[in-house]
């Protein structure tokens, strides 16, 4: 019985580096629990030092994926992804958008805004709690930056991810 588990694992891990190996995996409907309970702490712990966020957006079907896509290209409005369906990490549940959130409630994606006060842009602090908690932040990709997008890999690629391969 070990042996045959050690041989799946080991099947398992090959399989991720194979291009060509595809694995059954049944469709993603929602968040990772693993980034659902982070997103909902990020929300607590950024609360902690007076600064209010909302998760704009967490998992996105291949659909609407797509259509966000289509922004800024064949739709009206600005192009805010390069990603199509099952190319982001939002249509296996890895990810989630934020904004920040004034004391009056208005949602903003200001970067320089200080609503603690603190002398400190309260998005990166919000970046720096978020990266404490496990996430990795598109604001520091180096190509297109992403700045309110948050996302845990698991260290699977978007590659694995389109193969069938699950964290």
């Amino acid at each position: 019985m070990f042996v045959a588990s050690m041989l799946a694992v080991r099947t398992d891990e090959l399989g991720r580096i194979l291009p060509f190996v595809q694995k059954d995996a049944p469709p993603v409907t929602g968040l990772h629990p693993v980034v659902l309970a982070k997103s909902k702490e990020l929300v607590e712990e950024s609360a902690k030092i007076g600064i209010g966020i909302l998760i704009t957006d967490d998992f996105r079907s291949h659909a609407d994926q797509d259509t966000l896509f289509e922004q800024g290209r064949t739709a009206k409005g600005p192009v805010v992804t390069h990603a199509r369906g099952g190319e982001s990490y939002h249509n296996y549940g890895l990810a989630i958008d934020f904004a920040l959130k004034t004391k009056k409630g208005q949602v903003i994606w200001d970067m320089e805004y200080d609503g603690n006060r603190n002398g400190e842009p309260d998005w990166l602090e919000v970046v720096n709690i978020a990266k404490g908690l496990g996430f990795s932040w598109g604001g520091d990709w180096k190509g297109f930056k992403d700045y309110p997008h948050l996302q845990m890999d698991f260290d699977y690629s978007i590659s694995e991810l389109q193969r069938g391969y699950r964290p």
